[in-house]
C-alpha cells in the first residue's frame, strides 16, 4: 500500500516506478466520503479534489497488505500518526488492520515531540523514515 503524493509530502513516485518494473501489486488509496478504499495502482491517473491524483475506480478483495506506506507531518513518542486533521487513515486502518503485516511512516523533515499529543485511534507505525534517519520498532 502506497500513496500518490501531494506536493507537500514525500515524493515516492521513483520507488513506485521500481516496484512497477518488479511486478509488484501497488495499491493506492481510492478517496470515498470521510475515508477511501484501495485500488490497484494504474494509469492514467486522473486528478480529483484537492488536487490529489488516483487511479480510476477498481472493485478487488484485498486479502493482504504486507506493508503500508503512510505519509505524515508529525509524531510523537507513542509513534503514532499526526496527519492532515481529517481522519481518513484513521478509518481505513479501524476496519483493516488485522490485514496490514507493516506500517511505515515517511516524512520530509522529522517533527517529532516526546510528550504524547496524539490519541488512541491514531494509526501507530513500526518504522518512521525522514532525512534526518530511522526510528525502528521492531
Amino acid at each position: 500500500m502506497l500513496y500518490i503524493p501531494l506536493g507537500i509530502e514525500v515524493n515516492i513516485m521513483p520507488l513506485i516506478g521500481i516496484l512497477r518494473r518488479q511486478k509488484r501489486t501497488l495499491y493506492v488509496p481510492f478517496m470515498e466520503g470521510k475515508s477511501f478504499r484501495l485500488v490497484k495502482y494504474r494509469l492514467p491517473l486522473q486528478v480529483k479534489k484537492f488536487g490529489i491524483k488516483e487511479p480510476k475506480f477498481s472493485k478487488e478483495h484485498i486479502k493482504n497488505i504486507d506493508v503500508a506506506i503512510v505519509p505524515i507531518i508529525a509524531t510523537d513518542s507513542t509513534l503514532r500518526r499526526v496527519g492532515f486533521g481529517k481522519g481518513m487513515y484513521d478509518r481505513f486502518f479501524e476496519k483493516n488492520r488485522k490485514k496490514i503485516k507493516k506500517t511505515i511512516f515517511v516524512t520530509r523533515t522529522l517533527c517529532y515531540s516526546k510528550s504524547i499529543m496524539t490519541q488512541e485511534h491514531d494509526i501507530s507505525a513500526n518504522m518512521l523514515i525522514s532525512k534526518e534517519g530511522i526510528i525502528d520498532q521492531a
